[in-house]
């Protein structure tokens, strides 16, 4: 046996015991085997060390595996794009485990998307570290600035720059996205639009600065009025969930009394991690993901109570720091607090809860600033409980509990002029 095939064995057999480590389904460990098998082949035939994949040679693989399946069953997959996906899998979990980080699967298909996404890579990284923003910041920034570049790029296939860019372009795009959003998001999609264009004439992409052209509508102060989930709306849900005796049930409800009980953001739960509970002390530290402050919270005995079911009864064996771990295989955090959004509108389907505005994390939010609002609990307080910045940030909600307020007012029969009584 050559020193090549016997390297690729001894990886072979590593990725298995990793994939076992994982705790994936046995079937989902041979299909991840299989297809790592003859990936591992089809580099060793082309002389490429997996370090050094590209995007080329996934494409090329998934393809010479499409034609083999087809000869031999003398018909395409059912669904390409599902079998495609399927052998993807495989080899992105080979790669991750190899290079620790993920490839990309598809190559440019053109000159202009290749330079699109490397100037994504570049404002992303100009972000971080010129910017310092939050991680879900930067993600909004670099996703509108991608959507632009997708549609200037339709029709320019062979263009390297955005040297030809005018103002009618950027135009045209707020107005093809305008439509379909609120006024308040169509103010964001400028903000957003406006720092990417900043970015690009910084870095000499551009030869003007687009950015003051773009306009947005404006926004008085206090226009809309946050939604928030009603407190007989909450105990249904949480209820329901407390009932629900699995992983996944004792997981969902231990999130969901931190989101009631505290009003966290998604991703500050999300990235809860074991040190951060002190059980002597009774004491829980939240990391504010907007802010990039921290707030001490007492641990009170229900939430307490709730964590530790679901540590001692609930969570997966992983050596992952993070409180909260998805319950199939592999056994991870969760990437990003946006995780939590297909969770919780599950809850509320299964307690019956519809809601009239938002049915993610942030209503319970709203829901907890609006109780302590009720409670007399001043603003300020307020604002360091929810981890803000500033007073200012507290005050919409003030605006939610005094139009509460002025909705039971109207349901109150008003007395008739000059009746005595």
């Amino acid at each position: 046996m050559s020193a090549p095939t016997t390297q690729r064995s001894a990886l072979l057999a590593k990725f298995k015991d990793h994939v076992a480590h994982e705790r994936y389904a046995s079937g989902t460990v041979r299909s991840y085997l299989a297809v790592a098998s003859d990936f591992l082949e089809f580099l060793l035939n082309r002389q490429v060390p997996i370090e050094e994949v590209q995007a080329g040679h996934l494409t090329e693989f998934l393809d010479r595996e499409l034609r083999r399946f087809s000869r031999r069953h003398g018909h395409p997959p059912a669904s390409v794009a599902d079998w495609r996906s399927q052998h993807a899998s495989g080899i992105r979990q080979l790669l991750w485990w190899v290079n620790g980080q993920l490839p990309v699967i598809t190559a440019p298909r053109c000159v202009f998307e290749a330079f699109s996404q490397a100037l994504c890579n570049e404002y992303t990284h100009w972000l971080d570290e010129q910017r310092g923003l939050a991680t879900e910041t930067i993600d909004g920034l670099v996703g509108e600035a991608s959507r632009f570049l997708v549609w200037y790029g339709e029709g320019r296939s062979t263009e390297t720059g955005l040297s030809a860019m005018a103002i009618a372009d950027i135009d045209a795009y707020v107005q093809a996205r305008a439509p379909s959003l609120r006024r308040v998001s169509r103010k964001a999609l400028a903000q957003q639009l406006r720092c990417f264009l900043r970015f690009a004439h910084a870095m000499g992409r551009t030869e003007r600065d687009f950015a003051p052209s773009v306009t947005s509508p404006t926004l008085y102060a206090l226009e809309s009025i946050p939604s928030c989930l009603r407190s007989d709306e909450i105990r249904a849900v949480v209820e329901a969930a407390r009932k629900d005796l699995s992983p996944k049930g004792l997981r969902d409800y231990a999130i969901l009394l931190l989101l009631a009980t505290y009003g966290m953001r998604a991703g500050e739960i999300t990235r809860l991690k074991l040190d951060d509970i002190d059980w002597r002390a009774d004491r829980l530290c939240v990391r504010h993901t907007k802010t990039a402050g921290q707030s001490v919270l007492p641990l009170l005995p229900a939430v307490g109570d709730a964590l530790l079911a679901y540590l001692r009864r609930g969570r997966p064996r992983t050596e992952a720091r993070e409180i909260f771990i998805r319950t199939c295989a592999p056994y991870r955090s969760f990437a990003s607090g946006s995780s939590l959004y297909t969770m919780i509108r599950g809850r509320l389907d299964a307690a019956g809860v519809q809601p009239l505005g938002k049915r993610g994390p942030h209503a319970f939010r709203h829901a907890r600033a609006v109780s302590l609002l009720r409670a007399g609990v001043s603003q300020k307080v307020i604002g360091d409980v929810l981890g803000h910045r500033s007073a200012a940030s507290t005050t919409p909600y003030l605006k939610l509990a005094t139009e509460e307020l002025r909705n039971v007012a109207l349901e109150i029969p008003m007395r008739a002029a000059g009746d005595p009584s």
